[in-house]
């Protein structure tokens, strides 16, 4: 079981990494991506229900389980009333859900401080000019796309924000 605890956090790691790529490339998060996590996330779930010495702790706490879904939902929520006012797509808007289960109820507020860093961060690189130089790698070609279609993939700034709190989540923690 440890093994398998162990484990998840390197799949759901690729899982994102892989739905911000593919919508840094087409604006675009497959729902298996999405579904993946979810299903990553249960496994772990299960697996740390197994190896606990108090379930009781460990599904209803806000350190534990219950937490971390209480954080999906509340992030869903947020997502589904984001894409509704056509702020966010419907990728972006169920990435939440996974990322509240991994991010954790209490890692809610860096999440949130890194998406906002993330936010800032990428609309100032977008009003920069990139070098003549580089203009000719497909990255830099992509990022001028996206500077003239004024659409931005949040979903690699909630992933990159999501990625991080999960690291010193895993610190806190260990």
């Amino acid at each position: 079981m440890t093994v398998i605890i162990n484990i998840i956090p390197l799949g759901a790691v690729m899982l994102f990494l892989y739905a911000a790529w593919s919508d840094f490339q087409c604006w675009r998060i497959p729902n298996g991506v999405v579904l993946a996590l979810v299903a990553i996330y249960v496994l772990g779930a299960i697996a740390r229900l197994a190896t606990t010495p108090d379930i009781g702790a460990t599904l209803l706490s806000l350190d534990g389980i219950g937490g971390e879904v209480a954080a999906g939902l509340l992030l869903f929520t947020l997502g589904v009333a984001l894409w509704a006012f056509r702020v966010f797509g419907a990728g972006d808007a169920k990435l939440f859900l996974p990322i509240g289960l991994f991010v954790g109820w209490h890692g809610m507020l860096a999440f949130a401080l890194f998406l906002l860093l993330g936010g800032v961060l990428t609309m100032l690189a977008l009003k920069l000019r990139m070098p003549l130089a580089l203009a000719h790698y497909a990255v830099i070609m992509r990022i001028e796309e996206i500077r003239a279609s004024r659409k931005i993939p949040y979903g690699v700034i909630m992933v990159f924000a999501a990625l991080i709190t999960m690291v010193l989540r895993s610190r806190h923690v260990s």
